[in-house]
């Protein structure tokens, strides 16, 4: 089975967040930069059942892994 590679819009869409790519560059645009050391599920920003999705994203390498890091380095210097 080929692995699925989600776009940063089905992340947010996700999360239930607003996922238009406009609101997805403002959401990154009004949260960064997270402080260095802060990891991404850490951030305030997100409910904890969302913290949970990113933790566990990374945590399981699941199919949502590649999107969780990119929006991890967007959301850090």
């Amino acid at each position: 089975m080929e692995p699925i590679d989600h776009d940063m819009c089905a992340l947010f869409a996700q999360l239930g967040l607003p996922s238009q790519p406009d609101e997805v560059r403002q959401f990154i645009r009004r949260h960064r930069p997270l402080a260095n050391g802060v990891r991404l599920h850490e951030a305030s920003m997100w409910t904890p059942s969302q913290a949970a999705l990113l933790r566990d994203a990374l945590q399981q390498d699941s199919d949502w892994s590649g999107v969780v890091d990119r929006l991890n380095a967007a959301l850090h210097p």
